[in-house]
Formats: structure tokens, C-alpha cells, sequence
């Protein structure tokens, strides 16, 4: 998975794309959605237009409006999440922020709590993916940053990251989880 990182200063901002199923499944979502509000905004032409009454439509214009929504908004929010992790040296400050549509979700971590960058695998022997990870003391929960297909993209990035934070790089590929 391919991801991009600018580097502006002291601050490292590391944006990680949305897999494209979670895009692809959107838009039957918004398909549906469209053709609901679709079918209420005819409705209401033809009773405004004076060839029906609203009175008469009124319960199917609430419930195709109803289900539209309910079936537009979940499929635009798969269309629309992306994730991404500032890291700012000056602030001593990480933010990871989840964002779909207008609507952020920010989490605030301290930077000094975490001490290095971690090169992990997912044991598995035919699609391992590598995480490059943000790890601190037992008890601190890392913070996976990116995940590659190849060591050596997972590598690179923790070594340019560690060189900018100042912080150790250590590979963690082939051994086995703490118990914790």
C-alpha cells in the first residue's frame, strides 16, 4: 500500500489512502441513494407542478427521502475516509486525524512518549504486508503509520522519519510478539 509523506520543517505528514475496495463499494451505495432522491425529487415536481397533491405523497416522499439518506450517507463516507498522521517535532506533538466529508475526528499524542520506529510483519508467508509502526514504553499503544508489500519500502520510510524525529529504527521482521 502506497501512501505519501511531505516533510515541511520539523513536521512529517503521512497520508494513508483509503483502500480502492472501500472507494469501489461506495458507489452502488450512492447509486441507490441517487436514484431514491431521485424518484422524491420527481414526486415533488409533479405535485408542485399541480398534477398531484402533496397530502396524497407525503408518507412515500418521507420514507424514499429516509431510506436515501440512509443508504447515501454510509456510502459517502467510504467515498469520501482517509486517514493521515502529523508528526511535529517542534510541538512535540502527534495528531492522527480520521476524515470523511467535513467531519474530522482528531486523536492528540504526546511525541515524547514514543522512543523509536518499529518494522513489523504480519506472519503470514504469502501476502506478509510490513507496518512501520510508532512505538513507545509497555503500555504506550503504537501507532502503525504506513504498511508496505515490501521490506524495503518499509525500510525507507522508517529510516526518513526516524532521521527527521530523531528517533531509532529497529526491525522487528521474523521474531516473535511480546506477550503484551
Amino acid at each position: 500500500m502506497a501512501g505519501a509523506m511531505t516533510v515541511d520543517g520539523n513536521t512529517v505528514r503521512i497520508d494513508r489512502p483509503m483502500p480502492w475496495i472501500g472507494r469501489l463499494l461506495s458507489l452502488p451505495l450512492l447509486a441507490a441513494s441517487a436514484y431514491l432522491l431521485w424518484n422524491v425529487a420527481l414526486g415533488l415536481r409533479q405535485d408542485f407542478s399541480g398534477f398531484g397533491r402533496l397530502a396524497d405523497d407525503l408518507v412515500p416522499v418521507l420514507v424514499f427521502t429516509a431510506l436515501g439518506l440512509l443508504v447515501g450517507i454510509p456510502g459517502f463516507i467510504l467515498l469520501t475516509f482517509r486517514t493521515f498522521v502529523v508528526l511535529n517535532e517542534t510541538l512535540r506533538q502527534i495528531v492522527i486525524t480520521r476524515q470523511f466529508g467535513p467531519l474530522n475526528i482528531r486523536k492528540r499524542r504526546n511525541l515524547a512518549d514514543y522512543h523509536f520506529i518499529s518494522i513489523t510483519d504480519d506472519y503470514d508467508p504469502e501476502l506478509t504486508a510490513y507496518d512501520v509502526n510508532l512505538c513507545g514504553n509497555k503500555g504506550t499503544e503504537p501507532i502503525t503509520l504506513m504498511s508496505f508489500t515490501t521490506r524495503e519500502e518499509a525500510d525507507k520510510l522508517a529510516n526518513e522519519i526516524g532521521h527527521v524525529l530523531k528517533l531509532p529504527a529497529r526491525d522487528y521482521v521474523g521474531t516473535e510478539p511480546d506477550a503484551d
